[in-house]
């Protein structure tokens, strides 16, 4: 029997990012499926707080060489991979010196969001894609976890509709608190629109002025994940009114074996 491909990708990762409940979930899930039968890859950025020598991270020439346009200009896509400790399992990190070389993540030394996020989620996503593209490895179910990915639902049933790779791909998406404002507004859809899309193909991230970026990730996705216990009401009213299977949340001893049946569901429907 064939094994089922799962595709994780996250913002965030054990031992690679600060402890975050992204980042242990990113950590614990993938290793834990794999050990129940499913072929896993992971795809993550490479931020310039991950250690390249202490994580053995080298460049993947092979995948390497791709520009990513993000508001009419080409962008290098670095791959880089590392084998994940303690696992028979590696780690693909999307690098590029403009968006992700900087020593934070998200916001700068005084806590104010970057003005790039905005781009450095679009280049994030559209990567992702073309990565697995260059791959050659069909996914059957893709899970996003973190505000960051949340475009890769929406450029899967859009912008890559009919990319033979993604035919039979499952999309599941994460929500979790205190995510969803951290890019800038301005001209997000027109940023967003890559691949011959139109700025208002993005209505579902827009409300008036600002950005919704879960709200959108929930109406383009085939499943939900409640992965905080608490989710601003917005967000909340937004998974009720969605007719798509939903995993509440999960305690932290019981959300590995709650997934994987989740997983199990959604593939076989």
């Amino acid at each position: 029997m064939t094994k089922k491909r799962v595709l994780i990708v996250t913002q965030e990762m054990e031992p690679y990012t600060a402890v975050s409940t992204v980042a242990s979930i990113a950590r614990k899930l993938p290793q834990y499926i794999q050990e129940h039968g499913m072929e896993i890859r992971v795809l993550m950025p490479r931020f310039g707080t991950i250690n390249e020598r202490r994580h053995r991270l080298h460049e993947v020439v092979r995948l390497s060489g791709m520009n990513i346009i993000v508001d009419e200009d080409d962008y290098p896509l670095i791959i880089k991979v590392a084998s994940l400790p303690g696992t028979r399992m590696q780690v693909y990190f999307l690098d590029n010196e403009e968006f992700f070389r900087r020593k934070q993540i998200f916001k700068d030394d005084k806590g104010k969001n970057f003005e790039d996020n905005a781009e450095r989620m679009i280049f994030f996503c559209k990567g992702v894609l073309e990565t697995v593209k260059k791959f050659g490895w069909a996914p059957d179910l893709i899970h996003c976890h973190g505000w960051m990915t949340s475009l890769v639902p929406f450029y899967l049933r859009k912008a890559y509709a009919n990319e033979p790779i993604f035919k039979n791909a499952k999309v599941i998406y994460s929500l979790y608190q205190h995510e969803g404002d951290e890019a800038s507004p301005d001209r997000f859809a027109e940023k967003a629109s890559i691949n011959n899309l139109e700025p208002d193909d993005l209505k579902p991230y827009q409300n008036g002025s600002g950005i919704t970026l879960h709200q959108g990730a929930i109406s383009f996705a085939d499943a939900l994940i409640l992965g905080s216990k608490e989710l601003p009401e917005v967000v909340q009213e937004k998974v009720k009114q969605e007719e798509k299977p939903i995993l509440d949340f999960q305690e932290a001893d019981s959300y590995l074996p709650a997934y994987l049946e989740f997983y199990k569901e959604i593939l076989a429907s």
